[in-house]
């Protein structure tokens, strides 16, 4: 099955052309030059723990390439580190960072005529936006993710990057110890790897399994074990063999194979920015998907795993119950997942699934059988309403009764929120309204874990509700509603919500609404200006004058 209708050996453009002589100075013989010539998309950083550990999987993936008889062409994909940005204005350059990975991956492949890449990464935008890369390019590709990080420990309680944001909230409601304090903020990240719970990049690394561009149980091994480097030397070896089979990604990417991933998304509990990422991942692979396909799955798909942030467990958890194939074969056996999709492997999805077990082993509680499901229905529920008449993406996993009716306590900027919720401004029954944070105000659609944690570490969870036309972090829980379209930036009701209107969140009826009378709406709508423009250079500036809405995928290409 050849991956597109022209030849993209390297011998085709360098056989007789003085451009060999630059191959030559790295090392290469001429027998090289009949070799495929594979990339390796390299986002190893000492930035963060997310990607601090790539190299020793980048150094086996170059080893294995050799050996499998291919060369291998090592280039760079930046990060950006969600925990360490995060209520920073360097949140804004997250979002911005997936688009320029896929342009990263686009433009090296491309521009130096690759038969084949791999991709490397950790951190959460690492994952769609090697993906929307990988895409574009279509030449025969696998995703390998760095691996998660080990959970931390702090008197006995299990510990995440989440557990220190939380603490904020209690230490400044009087509820924590200073020793305590400090010691969740030591304990938390103990190890390198990305964020342990199902949060952004571990909800996306699962769902690449799904997908078919990651080999099985490659998406939740841990950084630091050595069945990582194993797993990525199989990764390599299956690529070279995709290169000579010619199995592009557009072969495997297809609606069924994000049918796929989706439903394992609600079956796991993962993470809103699930959603934003596969409308992206969609409009890469030049396949029809809307915010109402979400909706269509989470009505059938029960979500079957207790995880982090909302349940108990840490995505090393869920790699010693069975993993994401366990999980994929309870989904196949209920009829709930396309079993004949294509895989890297070259074979199909329920082939690759056949040696798994029927049934997760007993003694252990992370996944549950279908009849024994958290919830009969998907976490990541569309809401629509005259606040967000193109949708906007509620979490409503470990709530109690996912409705709050109350005033709107409103907010131009995620430090303003900050402050009234450790001040104690925030009461029960109060709706935060964060606005001008979506893809063109923000700009970059920041996340609001900063505030969300505040208010669960100081026990509001369940009785306050916090809306955004920006993002939230995949370790985000409790009554909040993101990505609301259209923004504020751009007119959308958001924008015209005044302190201490009412307003409806009712995640049963899927409805988000700002109590307020039509005529008095458009009377404000007529009086509403838009605000210059944060940034009238650099990418942010980019970011922003290209950038499509939330319920698009926040795409820019």
């Amino acid at each position: 099955m050849p991956h597109n209708d022209r030849s993209r050996h390297i011998t085709q453009g360098v056989a007789r052309s003085p451009n060999r002589a630059m191959f030559y100075a790295m090392g290469y013989e001429k027998a090289d030059f009949d070799k495929p010539m594979i990339g390796i998309a390299n986002g190893h950083s000492t930035i963060t723990p997310c990607n601090a550990g790539l190299q020793p999987l980048a150094d086996e993936a170059v080893a294995a390439i050799k050996a499998a008889g291919a060369n291998p062409q090592m280039f760079g994909t930046p990060t950006i580190s969600d925990g360490m940005s995060m209520g920073t204005e360097g949140m804004k350059y997250s979002l911005v960072s997936r688009e320029v990975i896929a342009d990263c991956v686009e433009t090296s492949v491309q521009g130096q005529w690759m038969d084949g890449v791999l991709v490397l990464g950790g951190c959460d935008k690492n994952m769609p936006g090697g993906m929307i890369g990988i895409l574009r390019a279509n030449v025969p590709a696998i995703y390998v993710y760095g691996g998660t990080i080990k959970p931390g420990n702090w008197k006995g309680q299990s510990l995440s990057i989440v557990s220190a944001f939380e603490a904020v909230g209690a230490f400044m409601a009087g509820k924590m110890s200073e020793e305590d304090f400090e010691g969740i903020e030591r304990n938390a990240c103990p190890t390198t790897g990305s964020c342990g719970g199902m949060y952004t990049a571990n909800t996306m690394s699962s769902s690449f399994e799904a997908l078919g561009m990651s080999l099985l149980y490659s998406a939740n091994m841990a950084n630091t074990d050595a069945e990582k480097i194993e797993s990525t030397r199989k990764s390599a070896e299956v690529l070279v063999e995709a290169v000579r089979k010619g199995i592009a990604p557009k072969d495997i990417v297809t609606r069924e194979s994000i049918e796929n991933a989706v439903a394992l998304i609600m079956a796991t509990g993962g993470s809103t920015n699930a959603v934003l990422h596969y409308l992206a991942i969609a409009h890469a692979a030049e396949i029809e998907w809307t915010l109402d396909d979400f909706e269509r799955i989470r009505r059938r798909v029960p979500v079957i795993c207790d995880l982090k942030p909302s349940g108990r467990y840490m995505a090393i958890d869920l790699h010693k119950a069975g993993g994401i194939p366990q999980v994929l074969k309870l989904l196949l056996n209920a009829g709930l997942l396309h079993g004949d999709c294509l895989t890297i492997t070259g074979r199909t999805i329920a082939e690759e699934l056949a040696a798994v077990p029927d049934q997760p082993s007993a003694g252990q509680h992370v996944i549950r059988p279908i009849e024994a499901a958290l919830y009969p229905e998907g976490h990541l529920a569309i809401l629509r309403g005259n606040l967000a008449e193109g949708g906007a993406v509620a979490k409503i996993t470990g709530l109690k009764s996912p409705r709050i009716v109350g005033p709107a306590r409103v907010f131009d900027d995620e430090q303003s929120a900050m402050d009234a919720i450790l001040s104690d401004r925030i009461k029960p029954g109060d709706v935060l309204v964060l606005r001008y944070l979506g893809p063109k105000g923000g700009p970059g659609m920041p996340e609001m874990l900063a505030p969300t944690s505040a208010i669960i570490g100081r026990g509001l969870g369940e009785s306050v509700a916090l809306i955004t036309d920006g993002r939230f972090s995949g370790g985000t829980w409790g009554m909040v509603v993101g990505h609301v379209t259209p923004e504020a930036f751009e007119g959308g009701t958001i924008a015209l919500v005044e302190e201490g209107d009412q307003i409806t969140v009712d995640a049963h009826r899927q409805l988000i609404e700002l109590d307020v009378p039509q005529a008095e709406i458009e009377r404000r709508r007529g009086l509403w200006r838009q605000p210059e423009p944060r940034y009238r250079r650099g990418v942010l500036a980019k970011f922003s004058a290209l950038v499509r809405p939330a319920n698009e995928g926040a795409v820019t290409g």
